[in-house]
């Protein structure tokens, strides 16, 4: 005979374990109300578990916030929807602008939960020893660079161009942006993303900053 089915997965939660019923409680409340705070009376009180089941499933409250921030950043990208990285297709120009605006959108959604565990960083070591959440595993910065290198290998564009490096600054000057709002101190405030800064962005990286060869 199969064990009982625990209390909390009875209504309609389908094959999902206690310990993915946790995880997936302590998602929700990342997203409804970031992570500043959270304890672990909270997640338990979400998952309609006594407080001490998340001990018998986990090694403490750090694994599980650990692998519910892992999720979270998950399911905010899939939200998003697929970025525009299929080589040849549309113009190289507006496919950096949609993925550069969709990683901002994705970084001050996440912005939360990362900011309320700035001051926990057994949570955050215990998250960057997990795969990459994000692009499938790859990561932003290693996605953008395969499109990159797609694209020069298409010819739409420079054969010398350095698809890593680009990759690299694009990701990289939109970190400029959230950094200050994860470790400004205090509540994280919302990202706000200057005007004309990915155009500004894509037509940079895209034109260089050296002086305009002559014919």
């Amino acid at each position: 005979m199969s064990p009982r089915k625990a209390a909390a997965l009875r209504d309609g939660e389908g094959d999902q374990s206690l310990r993915e019923h946790l995880v997936a409680a302590a998602v929700r409340l990342m997203a409804r109300r970031g992570t500043a705070g959270l304890t672990v009376r909270d997640i338990a009180r979400e998952a309609r578990v006594a407080d001490g089941v998340l001990y018998n499933h986990f090694e403490g409250k750090e694994e599980l916030l650990a692998l519910a921030l892992h999720a979270h950043v998950r399911s905010v990208e899939r939200g998003l929807g697929e970025r525009p990285t299929r080589a040849g297709s549309g113009t190289v120009e507006d496919n950096l602008r949609a993925y550069v605006t969709q990683g901002l959108a994705l970084h001050a959604a996440i912005l939360p939960s990362f900011a309320g565990l700035v001051g926990r960083p057994e949570v955050l070591l215990r998250f960057a020893n997990l795969p990459n959440p994000t692009a499938g595993g790859r990561g932003l910065r290693a996605d953008l660079a395969a499109y990159l290198r797609a694209e020069r290998d298409l010819g739409r564009l420079a054969p010398e161009a350095d698809a890593e490096a680009a990759a690299t600054m694009i990701i990289g000057a939109c970190h400029e942006l959230v950094l200050p709002h994860l470790f400004g101190g205090g509540a994280a405030t919302a990202l706000e993303v200057p005007p004309g800064f990915v155009e500004d962005l894509v037509t940079t990286v895209l034109n260089g900053i050296g002086p305009a060869r002559t014919p």
